[in-house]
């Protein structure tokens, strides 16, 4: 059975989630070769890829949460 194939537009409308994922996964202390392994990763990956004037890298946006992450602990 092959995976379904998503839109741009589908995947633009997942974006919020994606990040909502990315973030969790960190949370949770997974680490980055795990998250890289997740759909949220992927769809991240093919956002920036297809528009990359509008979405950044996954691995700017995990760079941005964990900072995120460090200074809420503080």
């Amino acid at each position: 059975m092959s995976a379904a194939k998503l839109t741009i537009g589908e995947l633009e409308a997942g974006y919020p989630l994606y990040c909502k994922a990315l973030r969790r996964l960190l949370l949770q202390g997974r680490t980055s070769q795990e998250i890289e392994r997740t759909v949220c990763w992927g769809h991240l990956e093919t956002l920036n890829r297809c528009l990359p004037g509008r979405y950044k890298s996954p691995g700017y946006l995990m760079a941005l949460i964990k900072r995120d992450i460090t200074e809420a602990k503080e």
